[in-house]
């Protein structure tokens, strides 16, 4: 049996932005070039809502550390689940707000934000865990970050292929879409590098903000003897800790660390959190603004990053050391080693 976690107190919340707007600030294309005296207005638009304990609220943190550090005034923009809203929503925050960069993330909203871009060109854009086209527009001035979650999945892979008990662990995917299938690969992959034998599930939700789907879909990978479901869901992946809870099994996180966030609420269902996925938009974006306000930052172009950067990897909290034996964290210390210096090429969605 895989051992219960002991409880921990360590809590994290996602930060309150300020929604203060100040002075204005015309910007040229490539690099920024700015006084760093000025102060800098950003927009984030989330297509979605914050308090997913996962993707959104990482990008807030990581926006609110900048703006504490460098004297941003920054605020959100919560588009919501419904699809149909987001163009009117962003084209107006686009033209009518003070601004000096928009950030928005994630596939659904490329066409969205290059729209904008082109008709805005005087204003800088950061897109996250996606990239414009920047052969097909002009995209001048735009930033674009990429992530290898497919590295960060192997490692969450290794980690259940050595963990699970029954051979038989599961992934629930938000959408059947590209990023989630890099995730699909990689978590397969690091799975069957030591345990050939395993059988991984796969289930896609098709929506991102259902968690009694996602409950309902874990809970069926658990009763066809998975122990261990990773969940690439956003709010509809919260419903796969439910599940975990209820049938005593067990559970891997995405995007932030799920456990040590429920860990305030409800430290039951954090408890039943072996690790997550770290897709670290937080260090990603504070970066990028930081290199904004320094000019240093590079428009114009997409940056791919990974275990390498400190983009993503897995979370290895109090909790993770708890549960966690020493030749499989041994083991999963090498496999990042091994996929920093080249040594593992990880399987990817993207061609």
């Amino acid at each position: 049996m895989i051992p219960i976690p002991r409880s921990s107190a360590i809590w994290m919340g996602a930060a309150i932005l300020s929604a203060v707007l100040l002075f204005s600030l015309s910007l040229s294309s490539g690099y920024s070039d700015r006084n760093e005296t000025e102060n800098v207005k950003v927009i984030y638009f989330i297509n979605g809502a914050a308090g997913d304990k996962s993707f959104f609220d990482s990008a807030v943190r990581g926006i609110s550390r900048a703006e504490a550090d460098y004297n941003l005034n920054a605020t959100i923009i919560e588009g919501g689940y419904n699809e149909s809203l987001w163009k009117n929503m962003i084209e107006d925050a686009a033209a009518n707000r003070d601004y000096d960069i928009m950030i928005a993330g994630s596939a659904p909203v490329i066409g969205l934000l290059e729209g904008v871009a082109e008709k805005h060109p005087d204003k800088k854009f950061i897109i996250f865990d996606s990239s414009v086209n920047y052969t097909g527009g002009r995209f001048s001035n735009v930033y674009s970050i990429l992530y290898r979650q497919n590295e960060g999945a192997y490692l969450a892979g290794v980690y259940a292929g050595l963990m699970t008990r029954s051979n038989i662990i599961g992934i629930l995917g938000g959408q059947n879409s590209t990023t989630i299938n890099d995730f699909v690969l990689g978590y397969q992959q690091g799975a069957r590098s030591v345990n050939p034998d395993i059988d991984v599930l796969v289930r896609y939700a098709g929506s991102w903000n259902d968690p009694a789907r996602g409950e309902a879909l874990a809970s069926e990978m658990y009763d066809e003897g998975a122990d261990i479901v990773f969940q690439a869901a956003g709010t509809t992946g919260l419903g796969v800790f439910a599940a975990a809870q209820k049938s005593g099994k067990y559970a891997i996180g995405v995007d932030s660390d799920q456990a040590e966030i429920i860990e305030g609420t409800d430290p039951e269902q954090a408890g039943r959190i072996l690790t997550s996925v770290m897709k670290n938009v937080d260090n990603s974006l504070y970066r990028a603004l930081a290199q904004y306000v320094g000019g240093k930052l590079p428009f114009g172009r997409a940056e791919t990053q990974g275990i390498k950067e400190d983009a993503v990897g897995l979370a290895k909290s109090s909790r993770y050391q708890e549960i966690t034996p020493g030749d499989i964290k041994a083991r999963i210390n090498q496999t990042e080693i091994d996929i920093r210096d080249g040594r593992i090429k990880v399987d990817t969605a993207f061609k």
